[in-house]
């Protein structure tokens, strides 16, 4: 019988519980195991209020995604139809594809799959008279709403899933415990994503688990995100190419086999 080999290297998720299988298997492809450390789990909002908000923003000359969460979830509450004369945005390539699959053509993504990335599209230079239907989650995409009302849009806002904190799993904490322990060579990179998530775990996860945290690799999906983990005290910042999985896992790999060891 073969022995199994431990992987070289390891990912740290932050996706939302039940969400790493896509990340897991990215980092799989490149030889990588995966630790998944949810900082929440994602509950879809299901109520009168939801939907009435959720109709007002698809209504809205310009509609908005800011993840295939939130188009799964609106989905599930009512019919995604565009208009003739409404454009739809996501603000990446995964959003664009589950707005696709529901049914929705002519979808713009930015190349740059961020907020920036977003506001610099040709089609979002809105101005007074323009509504933008924003359907997303609390907390998601903060800084997207404020910058569109600055140029004079009306924002409709439809929060179509809430984040549930959890708490962190013990499996996950002991692992990156046994891994911390073997480092350097257990090689740790950290997926990041979503800055709140990691702002959430840095406050919730144990000190030792923190430090752990801030020696590894982080691959940050925009530059503002880099600054964050900067901020946060993370030493080993690398610049990803998007926020997809094998973008995230590919600069990791980079980034590893460059870093002193």
């Amino acid at each position: 019988m073969s022995i199994r080999t431990p992987p070289e290297w390891y990912v740290i998720s932050l996706r939302p519980s039940g969400e790493h299988a896509a990340l897991r298997r990215a980092a799989a492809r490149r030889g990588a195991g995966l630790v998944a450390l949810s900082p929440w789990r994602l509950e879809q909002l299901d109520d009168d209020a939801t939907r009435d908000a959720l109709a007002a923003a698809l209504a809205a000359s310009h509609v908005v995604f800011t993840s295939p969460g939130a188009v799964r979830a609106a989905a599930s509450l009512l019919p995604l139809r565009a208009g003739a004369r409404q454009q739809w945005f996501a603000v990446g390539a995964g959003s664009a594809s589950a707005l696709r699959r529901a049914g929705v053509a002519g979808v713009v993504a930015p190349a740059r799959m961020d907020t920036e990335g977003l506001l610099g599209l040709p089609g979002l230079q809105v101005g007074t008279g323009d509504s933008v239907g924003l359907v997303t989650a609390p907390g998601g995409r903060g800084e997207l709403a404020p910058a569109l009302q600055a140029r004079g849009a009306l924002v409709l806002r439809a929060d179509v899933y809430a984040r549930v904190p959890v708490a962190p799993s013990p499996k996950a904490l002991a692992s990156l415990r046994a891994l911390g322990a073997l480092a350097p060579r257990a090689r740790l990179a950290l997926a990041l994503s979503s800055g709140e998530a990691l702002q959430r775990l840095m406050a919730t996860v144990p000190d030792d688990v923190a430090a752990i945290l801030r020696r590894a690799t982080v691959v940050a999906a925009s530059a503002r995100l880099a600054s964050l983990a900067h901020g946060l005290g993370c030493a080993h910042v690398q610049l990803a190419t998007g926020p997809r999985p094998a973008m995230l896992v590919s600069a990791a790999a980079r980034a590893l086999a460059t870093r002193p060891t």
